[in-house]
């Protein structure tokens, strides 16, 4: 790209807000020279926004880049590449370990390198929240909470010592301590202020919009709030701290039109769940999605949220909302100041940003519609979040999915040992409200203490194969639960508090009672999960459920209640009363009016307040942590929590060429829609798996496993759970169920297979069908491929975040051409594969694959290089972008 001058186009300009006068970047100066930008979608503005003021700071930003952004509404299918910088990034504890792993080991690196190590410094404000390590080992009674916080930090010690050495050490690096809520509710209810200020060279202000990318997929939830923001990869968010842009292609902008307003009895849940499945048909992966239309007034902005929430789910990069009179009351709610509220609203109307029906409606790439009147209650399940079911019918599509995937022709019941009830195919064993995606948006948090209330009048309680748990998104929830008499309802139904943070969600539901857990397994029983989440794919939420449906909390409530999806819950009984008459979930379902009254009555600003007043303090467990700021870290010899990672050993100025692939195997061969959950360790870890043999081998006891997402800063932990989940499908070894592969004829787990090819010099590949690596943004997907010896992944399709992450770790991602797939051209695990010219690889270029069978037979297909943009391939030339970022700082 061309660097060009500053302020070549002149774009600067200033507002007076409360008496302070702010700079800013002016859309209207940009359009008097480079044409009208008043149709561009709210989303695609925020990026014009971008390009205007990095330009002007002399950042390698192109008139022709601008330009593009312009003529968008003419040709919303540009393909063109420019660099986003975002104003700040949002981490989680899972996946931010990690990236503080890697920053420690990048200082290290660059000392032997000869540079300095302050250059090794978040340049960009990051906020890391302890959300996901809490389990639900205590549930059901008052001190649960208590008891799950004990357990937490017991378990890691280690990590949280190491994460508050780097709040103490990294400059522009705050960690919200555990026991405060989830990332992305802290981030919607106090660190996003949706047009953010920082000073210039000259000590002045300058406003500019707000927008962060996270090292979590659901980052898109603060788009609700106007906030542009997405998740990547943990190395694509270092490269972001470390000042490095995101490169990306101008994206296609669909626009979802909203019409009418929801029915009575309808939640936000039913809404998203409609919408997931609607944009999965549309397909939107890689694009951006806009809600716009009259719909709109009439969804809170908690709703917004919920539905920004999951864009993952529903491929997009991002689900955006423009600013409107909802999003200043939610910041006058949230406790933000009113100085801040002034310039949101002066901001947001000067530069188009602001939602007015009155405005005639954006350009867009295409768009679909929905009425909201004709949503209804719904969960999605069993399998992926985009397979909505109207609730009548959740009882039919399990009872059709156990004939069809299961092969039983009825659903079959065992007795629980010990126990005096039984338990069958479709019975709910979990029942979870969790997640960042509901658990936070009061009308369904209020549905769901309501749905208890009405439970404990008629004298109904959940079966007792059930576990139960409530973990709130926010400490503001208990708060409004406790002010509405609500908690004691949902206590009284074992809908205890459990802890703050994401929980069953990501899989830490914690373990079954001992005779629930043997019944299932020594029985096959399918047993079922109920939970208030977003994902749902196969072995995520508990290794004993293979069922598990996404719901609203107040059908979360009433399924534990039912106990089972295999008989209807709206036309059958939900249970008998203390009075022996039957109860309908009518009976116990609250009116629309019923949670407006207690909303407004119960939750207030001060609560905002009083609970982010000193929010990085934490509770005594995080102020006992005693540690001490360093310019290195003194690495642990032996943990198997926190190890320097191998990716720089060796490391040069210069990067190598990158050599061809000659003669790979491959490692496994996978189906459609395998998930970042498929190919990241994650969840529980087994005694008898590499990763648990090594943990043995380094006298951690097993009730000291802890999960694969606590250890994700031990490389050797994380390598070795690598293709390891229990439900991942490999063709290599049909009929055989989990982490398995073949070498050299003989089935073994992936791991010791790539090692002994690795003892051979053999590289590898991995083969695999549509959506390749949807889900989370677990870089260890990348990094765990990459430390197996894989050199390239050939599938074909990929999601988004996962083929970034791996042209990150330097693995080359290839694309089948359209119509060819490992079916059609017949490819088993004893192929060879050779892949050559990639030192002049060039990005979306078409490559050769030289394939040979074992009979010597030679063929070639071509494939398409997913390399995407100039900068990614500087990435993989580099060896990866921490090396690309190391080596430009060293210098």
């Amino acid at each position: 790209m061309t660097q060009v001058g500053k302020n070549s186009l002149d774009t600067r300009s200033s507002m007076d807000v409360g008496g302070k006068t702010y700079a800013y970047y002016s859309l209207k100066k940009a359009a008097a020279k480079i044409g009208d930008v008043s149709r561009l979608p709210f989303s695609m503005k925020v990026l014009l926004e971008n390009l205007l003021r990095f330009e002007d700071a002399g950042f390698t930003v192109s008139v022709g880049d601008i330009q593009a952004l312009a003529d968008w509404q003419k040709n919303p299918k540009t393909g063109q590449e420019i660099q986003y910088r975002p104003a700040r990034v949002l981490m989680q504890d899972f996946t931010g370990v990690p990236c503080v792993v890697d920053l420690a080991a990048m200082r290290d690196a660059i000392a032997k390198l000869g540079g300095d190590t302050r250059k090794i410094n978040p340049l960009v404000p990051v906020h890391l929240v302890i959300d996901h390590s809490v389990m639900v080992d205590e549930f059901g009674h008052p001190k649960a909470f208590e008891k799950n916080v004990e357990l937490e930090y017991q378990r890691n010690a280690e990590r949280y010592d190491f994460l508050k050495w780097g709040s103490k050490s990294l400059d522009n690096f705050k960690a919200v301590p555990p026991g405060t809520g989830i990332c992305h509710q802290v981030n919607l209810e106090h660190i996003a202020q949706c047009v953010w200020t920082s000073e210039d060279q000259d000590g002045n202000p300058v406003a500019y919009p707000d927008t962060c990318v996270g090292t979590d997929s659901h980052t898109t939830m603060v788009n609700g709030l106007g906030v542009l923001g997405w998740g990547v990869g943990g190395i694509e968010a270092e490269a972001a701290m470390l000042g490095q842009p995101v490169s990306m292609l101008i994206p296609e902008v669909v626009g979802f039109k909203f019409t009418g307003k929801l029915a009575e009895g309808v939640t936000a849940t039913d809404l998203v769940l409609t919408c997931t499945q609607m944009l999965r048909a549309k397909g939107v992966v890689g694009r951006f999605v806009e809600y716009f239309g009259p719909g709109l007034a009439s969804l809170s902005l908690a709703d917004r949220a919920t539905l920004a929430n999951m864009a993952p789910e529903y491929g997009a990069t991002c689900g955006f909302f423009g600013i409107d009179d909802k999003t200043l009351e939610y910041l006058r709610l949230t406790g933000r100041d009113e100085s801040q509220i002034a310039l949101v609203e002066a901001y947001a109307k000067e530069q188009g940003f602001w939602l007015d029906p009155a405005n005639p409606d954006p350009v867009f790439t295409d768009t679909l519609e929905l009425d909201l009147g004709s949503v209804v209650p719904s969960l999605a399940g069993p399998k992926r979040p985009q397979d909505k079911v109207a609730l009548p019918d959740v009882d039919d599509l399990f009872n059709e999915e156990l004939k069809s995937v299961y092969g039983k022709s009825k659903a079959m019941r065992c007795d629980v040992e010990g126990e005096d009830h039984d338990i069958g195919d479709g019975d709910v064993v979990i029942a979870a409200i969790t997640s960042c995606t509901n658990t936070s948006n009061p009308d369904v948090l209020i549905a769901a203490g309501l749905v208890a209330r009405k439970a404990n009048e008629k004298g109904l309680k959940p079966k007792p194969w059930v576990k139960t748990s409530l973990a709130p998104g926010s400490q503001v929830v208990t708060d409004y639960l406790i002010k509405a008499g609500l908690q004691s309802d949902l206590d009284a139904l074992g809908f205890d508090l459990v802890g703050y943070g994401c929980t069953t969600c990501i899989g830490n539901s914690g373990p079954l009672a001992e005779p629930i857990s043997k019944a299932i397994n020594g029985n096959d029983i399918v047993a079922a999960s109920v939970l208030s989440g977003n994902r749902n794919f196969e072995g995520r939420v508990s290794p004993d459920v293979r069922a598990n449906f996404l719901a609203s909390p107040p059908l979360v409530v009433a399924y534990a209640l039912k106990g089972t999806v295999t008989e209807d819950i709206v036309s059958t009984p939900i249970g008998t009363g203390k009075d022996g008459v039957d109860v309908y979930l009518k009976d116990i379902w609250p009116t629309n009016l019923e949670i407006a009254d207690i909303r407004a009555g119960n939750i207030d600003r001060g609560m905002f307040e009083a609970r982010y007043a000193d929010v990085y303090k934490g509770d005594e467990h995080w102020q006992a942590i005693n540690v001490t700021g360093s310019d290195t870290y003194q690495w642990r010899a032996g943990s198997t929590y926190v190890a320097n990672p191998p990716y720089f050993e060796g490391m040069s100025m210069d990067p190598a060429p990158v050599t061809d692939v000659i003669g790979a195997k491959p490692l496994a061969i996978l189906g459609d829609s395998v998930t970042t959950d498929h190919i990241s360790p994650a969840g529980s870890i087994k005694a008898d798996s590499p990763a648990g043999e090594y943990l043995l081998a380094h006298e951690v006891a097993r009730q000291d496993f802890n999960s694969y997402g606590s250890r994700r800063g031990n490389h050797e932990v994380m390598m070795r759970g690598t293709f390891a989940n229990i439900r991942i499908k490999n063709e290599m070894v049909p009929g055989i169920e989990g982490g398995m592969t073949r070498y050299d004829g003989q089935a073994m787990p992936i791991y010791d297979a790539a090692m002994k090819h690795k003892a051979d010099g053999t590289p590898l590949v991995v083969i695999a069908g549509k959506e390749y690596g949807t889900g989370s943004s677990r870089d260890w997907a990348a990094k765990g491929t990459n430390l197996l010896g894989v050199r390239a992944v050939i599938v074909e399709s990929f999601e988004r975040i996962h083929r970034s992450n791996l042209v990150g770790m330097g693995v080359l991602p290839l694309q089948f051409p359209e119509g060819e797939s490992r079916h059609s051209l017949k490819l088993t695990g004893d192929d060879a594969f050779t892949i050559r010219g990639l030192a002049d690889l060039k990005p979306g270029q078409d490559v050769e694959v030289e394939v040979v069978r074992p009979d010597g037979e030679t063929f070639t297909f071509t494939a398409k290089c997913r390399i995407d943009t100039a900068n990614e391939m500087e990435y993989y030339r580099n060896g990866g972008i921490l090396h690309y970022v190391l080596r430009k700082l060293a210098a």
